[in-house]
């Protein structure tokens, strides 16, 4: 699985260091880490909804997710200081590049009624955002042994200095792209 890193070195830094005239190898952006985040509304009212989540993503990145907890308490969603609301996952290296390869090449073709991503979810500083409404469209995620359909957020941080260097970066990787 290592495909996309080997096409990083050998297709897209030659490709950005001519696009965008780097004098440096160093210059050129990179992916630097993929953050995948479940938040969960219905830990309260059902507490086993949060370690199926966690299983879930377990299975769909290879890596053990962390419990984010409440910063802060919010009376208008009955919610404490402290609770258990979500868990995240953060990947790097290897593990960061598997994953993008099955996001980009796997996943993504699998979502019903597919014409691409946006190219407005950058956020100004070279990262992109998007979310997912279902699991299901990992292979790792059997249909019949889930109890709910959720939805995650995936944040792709590179190292690009504007949105144009990053959205060149993700294209080249083979992020699709709505035209």
């Amino acid at each position: 699985m290592e495909l996309l890193r080997e096409q990083y070195e050998k297709e897209v830094v030659p490709a950005l260091m001519k696009k965008f005239n780097y004098k440096s190898i160093m210059q050129v952006p990179k992916l630097e880490k993929i953050v995948i985040n479940i938040g969960l509304g219905d830990v309260k009212e059902n507490p086993k909804s949060l370690d199926n989540a966690v299983a879930e993503l377990t299975m769909i990145t290879g890596q053990k997710p962390v419990i984010t907890k409440a910063r802060k308490s919010i009376a208008a969603f009955k919610l404490r200081e402290g609770a258990n609301v979500g868990c995240k996952v953060t990947l790097r290296s290897t593990k960061m590049y598997d994953f993008a390869y099955k996001l980009f090449n796997v996943a993504l073709p699998r979502v019903r009624d597919f014409r691409g991503l946006s190219k407005n979810s950058f956020d100004g500083r070279g990262n992109y955002s998007l979310g997912i409404k279902e699991q299901l469209i990992f292979p790792e995620i059997e249909y019949d042994k889930i109890d709910k359909t959720r939805g995650m957020d995936i944040i792709i941080v590179t190292t690009a200095k504007t949105d144009e260097e990053a959205k060149e970066l993700l294209t080249l990787l083979g992020m699709p792209f709505r035209v």
